[in-house]
C-alpha cells in the first residue's frame, strides 16, 4: 500500500471488502480510466518500429527503398517480416536499447487524460449518476445552528464532492495542520486537468482546496475569513471557499473576502444555500461545461481585478 505522509510503499495483511463475485479493490475514482495508458501495440507500432526504421536506414539494409524523388523509405510491412511482431519484440529491442521506453513514458507524461467524468463513468460501469436532489436537500433542509454543525459538514462534503469532481479529489474531513493545534473542517486535492481549479493551479498557490463550514443563522464576518486565511501556507495553498447557509450583506462580504486578497492574506470566496443550488441546477443541466465553474471564477475575479 501507498503511505502518502511518508512517500513510501509498505506491505501490510488488511481485510477486504468482498462481494458474490471476490474482493474488491478500491482506488479513488480520479483515476480510474476506461483503458490503460500504456498500451503494448501502440508502443510497437509507434515507438519500436520507428526505432527499427531508424537503424535500416542508418545501415541503408536491404529493406530501403529509394524513391523517384531520391527519398528513402522502410515500410513496416518489411520490418515486421524481418523482426516479428508482439511483445516479444518489444521487450527485445527495449532491452537492447532502453531510451526507446524512455520517449514513451516521457510523451504519455506530457498527454495526461482527464478522469471519466459522472456521465461516462455511470455508462461504462453501468452505475447510477449522483442523486443531485437528494444531495442539495441534505444540506439546505438542515436547520441552521450549533446543533447541526456536524452534520451540515458532512452533508457539504458530501455534495462538494460529487460537484466538484474530477477537478478536487480525496475529500479529507477534519485535516490536522501544526500538529494538531489547527484544523480545517474539510480538504481536497487540486487533481484538476482542465477548467478553473487547473487555472487557479497555474496561477496561484493551490495544490489543496480548503472549506470552512459555517452553520450559522446571521452573516459571517471578519473572524471567520480571518479563521480560514490561518489555514494557508505557501506549501499547503492559499485558496478557499467559506460555505454559510445565507449571506444577507453579500455586498460588505464580498469587500471583506477582497481586502483578505489584497492584504496577501489569501483567496477566499463564499458559498451560501442559493449559490450552491444555481450551481447544482447548472450541473445538471449543462453537464459539458460544468468544469468552468463560472460562478467560481467570477467571485475570484472579484478578489484581484
Amino acid at each position: 500500500m501507498w503511505d502518502p505522509e511518508n512517500n513510501s510503499w509498505f506491505s501490510e495483511y488488511v481485510e477486504l471488502p468482498v462481494v458474490p463475485s471476490g474482493k474488491l479493490l478500491l482506488v479513488p475514482k480520479s483515476i480510474v480510466r476506461r483503458k490503460l495508458d500504456y498500451d503494448a501495440d501502440e508502443y510497437y507500432q509507434h515507438y519500436i518500429l520507428e526505432h527499427l526504421r531508424e537503424i535500416e536506414l542508418s545501415a541503408n539494409s536491404e529493406l530501403v527503398k529509394t524513391l523517384k524523388n531520391g527519398s528513402k523509405r522502410v515500410t513496416k510491412k518489411s520490418l515486421k517480416e524481418k523482426y516479428g511482431t508482439g511483445k516479444r519484440i518489444n521487450l527485445q529491442e527495449t532491452k537492447n536499447d532502453p531510451a526507446i521506453l524512455t520517449r514513451y513514458r516521457n510523451a504519455k507524461r506530457d498527454r495526461v487524460r482527464p478522469p471519466l467524468d459522472h456521465e461516462r463513468f455511470a455508462l461504462e460501469s453501468g452505475t447510477d449518476d449522483p442523486d443531485w436532489d437528494q444531495l442539495l436537500t441534505d444540506v439546505v433542509s438542515l436547520p441552521a445552528g450549533r446543533d447541526n454543525a456536524n452534520n451540515y459538514e458532512r452533508a457539504i462534503e458530501s455534495l462538494l464532492a460529487a460537484l466538484m469532481y474530477p477537478a478536487l479529489a480525496n475529500p479529507e474531513p477534519q485535516t490536522h495542520i501544526h500538529d494538531g493545534r489547527k484544523r480545517i473542517d474539510i480538504t481536497y486535492t487540486n487533481v484538476a486537468t482542465l477548467g478553473f481549479f487547473l487555472w487557479l493551479a497555474q496561477n496561484y498557490s493551490a495544490p489543496y482546496i480548503y472549506v470552512e463550514c459555517k452553520n450559522y443563522s446571521g452573516d459571517p464576518a471578519n473572524p471567520e475569513l480571518d479563521q480560514l486565511g490561518g489555514r494557508f501556507s505557501p506549501q499547503r495553498g492559499q485558496f478557499g471557499i467559506l460555505v454559510c447557509r445565507q449571506i444577507e450583506n453579500k455586498e460588505l462580504f464580498a469587500e471583506r473576502c477582497r481586502d483578505t486578497a489584497q492584504d496577501q492574506r489569501g483567496y477566499i470566496i463564499y458559498l451560501d444555500d442559493d449559490d450552491i443550488s444555481s450551481m447544482v441546477d447548472a450541473r445538471k443541466n449543462e453537464p459539458g461545461s460544468y468544469m468552468g465553474f463560472d460562478l467560481l471564477q467570477a467571485r475570484f475575479d472579484a478578489l484581484v481585478r
